[in-house]
């Protein structure tokens, strides 16, 4: 198989190196606006990337250079495979090269090899994971039957979570979608507000929309709606069900009780892939009231076929201004309330 993308290095000096691409029309995309991903490449791993045409001259450490290169073929190839090419895409290959480096024992990655990022691909959208903490919660909702994803606001929790239900039902590995979220604000007490139970909880439910009309087209989305296929439910309506075939999310867990949480995690029937997010240092619960997620991630430590995925600041795939506000929340702390418990990716 021919390549389309060619190494040349520099014999003279081992801090240079030149890459040449094939493709010219690729080679713009490639660069990004105003060469904008070159620059982002520049100031994350410490190089100096000038561009000719269809080649790129490297600058710098070695294993900068390195990284680079791997970083920009990587991110040709994405382009050959047809796939959009934007600034969080090229943040998140960054990400990638230099954990590749860093952590000799993440699974996920071959060792000085091509970034493989996982994926998820429904037929509107293909989601690309940005950082190896999305790159393992991939992963693992393929593999286990109960995934936990903890962490803060933006890192792509519950996206992920809903784009892994959607494909599954795609694919006919399922027969239903149910998504759950604990209506704190309202006590689980939705009976004085108006319309029927669906019109009750959704707004509690927005964001498990949205992620679900990114992925499915709008007529899907409400024919499965219509047809029970996708389903919306508070969580107190959990009690008493058995939830078989199917993709059950749990949102915003952190406020769920410990009573709540046990409820709802026995819920798990036959054929059926459970996926609970939540970010610990938002709970919204009455003072003095435990989290029943903190309290799962502590008791669940050792249950086999349970993975936890733990999301930080640095995984973020929001605006790089959220990554900052959740760092200055953690420091005025003293420490990561996230960080409790035994289980980690």
């Amino acid at each position: 198989m021919t390549r389309n993308l060619r190494s040349q290095p520099d014999q003279s000096a081992a801090a240079h190196l030149e890459l040449a691409f094939e493709d010219n029309r690729l080679v713009s995309q490639l660069y990004g606006e105003f060469d904008q991903n070159l620059a982002l490449i520049e100031q994350r791993l410490g190089v100096e990337a000038n561009s000719r045409g269809n080649h790129v001259m490297l600058r710098g450490g070695a294993n900068a250079i390195d990284q680079a290169r791997r970083a920009l073929e990587s991110l040709y190839d994405m382009l050959e495979e047809g796939k959009h090419v934007g600034v969080g895409d090229v943040d998140g290959v960054i990400r990638m090269v230099q954990s590749e480096d860093n952590q000799l024992s993440l699974p996920t990655l071959e060792k000085k090899g091509k970034v493989r990022m996982a994926q998820i691909a429904t037929r509107k959208a293909t989601i690309v994971a940005r950082n190896p903490a999305q790159d393992g919660y991939i992963r693992a909702m393929d593999r286990f039957e109960l995934v936990f994803g903890v962490g803060p606001a933006g890192t792509g929790k519950t996206y992920l979570a809903v784009a892994h239900a959607a494909t599954l039902l795609e694919r006919g590995e399922i027969s239903r979608i149910i998504l759950s979220r604990p209506a704190v604000e309202a006590g689980e007490r939705l009976g004085f507000l108006p319309g029927d139970l669906k019109e009750k909880v959704d707004p509690y439910l927005r964001p498990l929309y949205d992620a679900l009309y990114d992925m499915m087209q709008p007529e899907v989305v409400e024919r499965c709606l219509a047809a029970g296929t996708i389903e919306v439910a508070p969580l107190a309506f959990m009690r008493g069900r058995t939830l078989s075939n199917a993709a059950v999310i749990l949102d915003e867990a952190q406020n769920t009780t410990s009573m709540q949480m046990k409820m709802f995690l026995t819920r798990l029937g036959e054929n059926s892939k459970m996926i609970v997010t939540g970010d610990p240092t938002q709970v919204d619960l009455p003072r003095g009231e435990k989290s029943g997620l903190v309290e799962a991630l502590h008791l669940l430590s050792d249950v086999e076929g349970i993975h936890v995925t733990r999301f930080s600041d640095k995984d973020v795939v929001r605006h790089a201004l959220v990554a900052r506000i959740v760092r200055a929340y953690e420091g005025a702390t003293g420490k990561d309330p996230s960080a409790d418990g035994k289980l980690d990716v």
